[in-house]
């Protein structure tokens, strides 16, 4: 795992409402952040990825609010797995505009589903 990856924490499981402001007054105690990467879906929960300055930073933080009471919310916090879109050491599983994944799954082969109400989404094709 690079450096970059032992600095960064995954929070999970924040409400839909959430601004990044509030993820960075939930982790500033506990060190220099350098970039929260927020990611609110069109249908809660959200997720965020918050990157310290220190490791030792963000384990902290992973001690002291996994499991979190945050607005009714039990938060996740863990260190983050995989790598962004941009590394060159670590594969994107999301393509387009996915910054977080393991091992990518894409081939030359595609489908394409036609007829599908707006209203459609992934979820409802899986």
């Amino acid at each position: 795992m690079s450096r970059r990856w032992s600095r960064t924490i995954y929070v999970g499981n924040l409400p839909g409402d959430i601004r990044e402001r509030e993820v960075e007054d939930l982790f500033y105690k506990y060190g220099r952040i350098v970039e929260i990467d927020l990611k609110v879906p069109p249908r809660p929960p959200g997720f965020a990825f918050v990157e310290f300055e220190d490791p030792r930073d963000a384990e902290d933080a992973i001690h002291g609010r996994d499991g979190y009471n945050f607005d009714g919310n039990r938060l996740r916090v863990e260190l983050a797995h995989g790598g962004r879109a941009n590394s060159s050491s670590l594969p994107n599983s999301y393509g387009g505009g996915g910054r977080r994944g393991g091992v990518s799954r894409h081939t030359e082969y595609r489908v394409l589903v036609t007829g599908l109400p707006s209203s459609a989404s992934w979820q409802d094709l899986k």
